[in-house]
């Protein structure tokens, strides 16, 4: 059983490495190809191109894993609303207008 589990995780590695070198390669013949022409920028190497991943993993996708508690609230509410007859999802939404006069209208004028 313990083999077993070693084994899938050495697979695993294997094919995480696999995804991030083949990644690597197209941003760099993507980059090589795109940005000398358009801006001027120099070409890059396979580290650099690795090296922009994980950057740009960092700055836009940040290092969390999977979705978190704090989303679940909307699975949450996507069930009720999904119980709720159509007269009480009107009696929501007109309680939602009540509190917030530009939620559900689509003409409604610009704050400010």
């Amino acid at each position: 059983m313990k083999g077993r589990w070693m084994f899938k995780a050495v697979k695993f590695a294997l094919f995480v490495v696999l995804v991030a070198f083949v990644f690597s390669f197209v941003v760099m013949i993507l980059w090589n190809w795109l940005m000398p022409g358009l801006f001027g920028l120099h070409p890059i190497g396979f580290w650099q191109a690795l090296g922009l991943l994980l950057l740009s993993k960092i700055l836009l996708g940040g290092l969390r894993g999977r979705r978190g508690p704090h989303l679940a609230w909307r699975g949450r509410m996507l069930e009720r609303w999904a119980q709720m007859s159509p007269e009480e999802r009107e009696k929501f939404r007109a309680g939602l207008r009540d509190r917030c006069a530009v939620f559900g209208s689509r003409t409604a004028e610009p704050r400010g």
